[in-house]
């Protein structure tokens, strides 16, 4: 049955420049880089911590302010000291001249230090330049560095101006020299003008992201790894055996290794498998193929010799004969030459074709009953018969539709009853018999000739086979009609073969296995 073609798929655009080692890898590899995408996604985990801290420090300064106001400078001192020194954080108190009165750190021993990246290992400076161009990609804002001013004055610090103008909390966020926040909050105190400024190193805000970092790339990295080495064996596991195939493909088509061995990978069960002994399969029929080629064209080359030769000797034999009775024998041999090259060159031609012209054949359902006694009708009523009946008996009540080629199936028979005829005695009766066995039609022809001996009964199917009945001119039969028979049921995926016959009377059956019509 023809395969109906259907539209091949579609062809990706970086398809015929991208190899599939490399295809598997980029599948692999992207989700990953997805992934390594969240770490830009920190930096919004580091904004929500800076704006958590700068609540802390407005809720922090507001808290401290209220404590102060109707304290007495005492009071004031002990109490900023133990805030400052419990908190580790600078309180600044700026009168309304914008003089510094108290200073925590000048109270007690400061609360915290800011790093000197000078003195820090190698890890912390790459850490920073990691931040640096996190900063750069995500295109965030510029921080101001933060830098302990030469004069302590309220001029020095631009927020304690302006809470002193708004009467309000003001936050400022600064980048220490380890790029650690400083973060500064000036509130007013009381109603004498005098301003609050409270100031942290959140060092603990920077080292929480770094870490969260530290912990995504690890993950993100070891993934990386295992995807790319598992990448790197699905690779290997599908495109080594597929070079393989590619090697020997190439090896037959360039026909440099008569015996080009396709791995056939017997041990895989996948489509890579699949493949493997398709191809392999495919290479020995394709060889198989050649081999018969070669063989029919000597076979032909051989049995169109004989005839040549013979119309020579004869066309070269006329001239030199003057007896007219002579010349008419060898005026017939010349004809008879003529017919059995043109015998031979039509059988040849139609031989050479049948395979081509099936494999674009669409079947359609061929009712073999109906078939097989309109060949017969059509022989009794052209007597080619040599005064032999022939019957047709249908087995079973079954139908005997098979899927094929109606004219080619017509010739098969044709063949077989012409084969049946020629080795029948005159007047002996030929028998048809149809049968239904489960999803096959068996058709078989029976005459009552001398058989077929049985190590024989693969040589009768091969071309140019010479063994005629007695009697018969020499030339009448091309020796190809059982060959064509073979080669037009094995292509509606049937079988032809001979046997004896099954009442065990003297001749030969010829036995047509065919795939029954699905009609589902």
């Amino acid at each position: 049955m023809s395969d109906r073609s259907f539209g091949g798929p579609k062809r990706l655009f970086w398809s015929a420049r991208v190899s599939l080692t490399s295809r598997i890898l980029a599948v692999n590899v992207i989700a990953l880089v997805l992934l390594a995408g969240s770490l830009f996604y920190l930096d919004s985990y580091r904004n929500q911590l800076l704006a958590e801290r700068f609540q802390l420090a407005e809720a922090e300064a507001e808290i401290v302010a209220d404590a102060l106001r109707g304290t007495t400078k005492r009071e004031r001192r002990a109490l900023l000291e133990a805030i400052g020194t419990d908190q580790q954080l600078r309180l600044r108190l700026y009168d309304k001249k914008g003089k510094l009165a108290v200073d925590s750190f000048k109270l007690a021993p400061p609360s915290f230090t800011l790093a000197d990246p000078a003195v820090e290992p190698w890890f912390q400076n790459a850490a920073r330049v990691l931040d640096r161009g996190m900063d750069f990609v995500l295109g965030a804002p510029p921080i101001p560095n933060y830098a302990e001013p030469a004069t302590d004055e309220a001029a020095a610090w631009p927020e304690v101006g302006e809470a002193r103008e708004l009467g309000a909390t003001v936050i400022r966020n600064r980048l220490a020299p380890d790029r650690t926040p400083v973060i500064t909050a000036a509130v007013p105190v009381g109603e004498k003008g005098e301003v609050l400024l409270t100031t942290r190193n959140a060092a603990d805000v920077t080292q929480s992201v770094r870490d969260a970092r530290q912990t995504l790339a690890i993950i993100v990295g070891a993934a990386l790894v295992v995807s790319i080495l598992l990448s790197l064996f699905l690779a290997r596991t599908i495109v080594q055996p597929l070079r393989s195939l590619v090697r020997a493909a190439v090896r037959v088509r360039l026909g440099r290794d008569r015996e080009v061995v396709v791995p056939r990978l017997p041990e895989r069960r996948d489509e890579i498998g699949m493949l493997a002994r398709a191809i392999s399969d495919m290479s020995a029929a394709l060889r198989h193929r050649i081999d018969s080629v070669e063989t029919f064209a000597a076979d032909v080359a051989h049995e169109i010799k004989n005839p040549l030769a013979s119309l020579r000797s004869a066309l070269e034999s006329l001239d030199r004969v003057d007896d007219a009775e002579l010349r008419r024998q060898l005026n017939a041999i010349a004809a008879h030459d003529v017919q059995r090259i043109d015998r031979l060159v039509t059988e040849i031609a139609d031989a050479s074709r049948i395979d081509a012209q099936l494999s674009r054949t669409i079947f359609e359902p061929v009712d073999m009953v109906r078939l097989i006694k309109g060949i017969v009708a059509e022989r009794d009523r052209r007597e080619v018969n040599r005064d032999c009946p022939i019957t047709v008996t249908r087995c079973g009540s079954d139908d005997m539709v098979v899927p094929g080629d109606a004219p080619r199936l017509e010739r098969v028979i044709e063949n077989l009853l012409d084969n049946a005829v020629s080795f029948s005695p005159p007047g002996a009766a030929i028998a048809v018999e149809l049968a239904r066995e489960d999803d096959r039609v068996a058709i078989s022809i029976s005459d009552k000739g001398p058989g077929i001996p049985l190590e024989a009964r693969e040589k009768v199917f091969e071309r140019f086979h010479s063994v005629r009945p007695a009697g018969e001119d020499f030339g009448s039969h091309s020796g190809l009609g059982l060959a064509i028979a073979r080669t037009i049921v094995e292509a509606h995926y049937g079988n032809l073969s001979a046997e004896t016959r099954a009442d065990g009377e003297a001749g030969a059956r010829l036995l047509i296995e065919l795939p029954a019509w699905d009609s589902r």
